[in-house]
């Protein structure tokens, strides 16, 4: 198989290792008065991909399975703030301070906002089996 065709499967493979370690940490570090489990992945996914990434484009040495496997795959799926928190980055080292505010300001509102909407919809019922 070409790279190509084998992406779906080697972002696959990472996904599930990082979404098992998401779990893990977060049943072993959440409490019931603070998230300290979803603390701790948000953090370490950002410092983890933070990390790929510099060596990626500065250093070298991992080729496109790899980087597709831990930053796409496992750090996709133990945090999208990994990737959030990178692109906000990126914007800020490029001098792109509106569009940085913009980007914190839609993600972290919208998703606050999207979670009441999705409530809203729950409790409304309209999805219920009949």
């Amino acid at each position: 198989m070409k790279i190509e065709s084998m992406a779906f499967l080697i972002v696959g493979m990472g996904g599930f290792i990082g979404a098992v370690a998401r779990y893990g940490i977060s049943e072993i570090m959440t409490t019931e008065k603070f998230p300290y489990g979803t603390f701790i992945v948000n953090l370490l996914g950002s410092f983890i991909l933070g990390f790929l990434l510099f060596h990626q484009l500065e250093v070298g040495g991992i080729s496109q399975e790899w980087r597709l496997f831990l930053c796409v795959g496992i750090m996709g799926a133990f945090t999208t703030m990994s990737a959030f928190s990178a692109e906000t980055f990126g914007m800020l080292e490029r001098q792109e301070n509106m569009m940085a505010m913009a980007n914190i300001i839609l993600n972290v509102g919208g998703s606050i906002v999207a979670v009441f909407l999705g409530r809203a919809v729950a409790v409304a019922g309209w999805f219920t089996a009949a």
